[in-house]
């Protein structure tokens, strides 16, 4: 009896992310004017679907997507939560309170950021731009709310890298060769 190929759950995780990044986005540069959509992919695309990528990844024995999957997931979930609740007038969050919130996540990225660039440049490149953007909204819920939409942009790119990486891995896996190349580690 052969062993049964498995499918790599990073493809569910880098789609999750990066579709609720992106949608997110949309409404921080303005052009989607309602954070519906968000909430609702965000509870389920980039949280709960982001989660079980992340409980899978832990199976295949990859640390670094374990905890990438299921922390970012548990993101999605509370930022959603937070703002339902902001909605609901249920422990409400201020400005300031979603930007120490931030603040937290984005102490959290740098260290996997740290991580990312000693696996390849589509990684290091993904969590670069989400450090970037996570500081631009920091800054941007403690005085500087302009510094949102430059953020949006970045995070843009951001979600886009992520959807590369997923196609990536789907199209090398479908072609049998390297049609979509990572690059090089920035740090070896």
């Amino acid at each position: 009896m052969s062993a049964q190929n498995l499918g790599n759950p990073a493809v569910v995780g880098l789609a999750g992310f990066g579709l609720t990044t992106l949608v997110l986005q949309f409404h921080n540069v303005g052009w989607m004017p309602s954070i519906g959509p968000v909430v609702w992919l965000g509870l389920m695309f980039g949280g709960l679907a982001q989660f079980i990528a992340g409980l899978q990844e832990m199976k295949t024995g990859n640390n670094f997507g374990y905890c990438a999957f299921t922390s970012y997931g548990a993101f999605w979930i509370a930022l959603c939560l937070m703002l339902l609740g902001n909605n609901f007038e249920i422990f409400k969050a201020s400005t300031t309170d979603v930007g120490w919130f931030l603040v937290a996540w984005t102490l959290f990225s740098i260290i996997l950021w740290v991580g990312a660039l000693r696996i390849h440049g589509a990684m290091a490149f993904t969590f670069t731009t989400l450090v970037i953007g996570f500081v631009l909204l920091d800054l941007a819920h403690f005085g500087f709310p302009g510094l949102t939409v430059y953020a949006g942009y970045v995070l843009m790119v951001c979600a886009l890298t992520a959807w590369y990486m997923m196609a990536r891995v789907i199209l090398n896996d479908l072609s049998g060769k390297e049609l979509l190349p990572a690059g090089k580690p920035w740090i070896s």
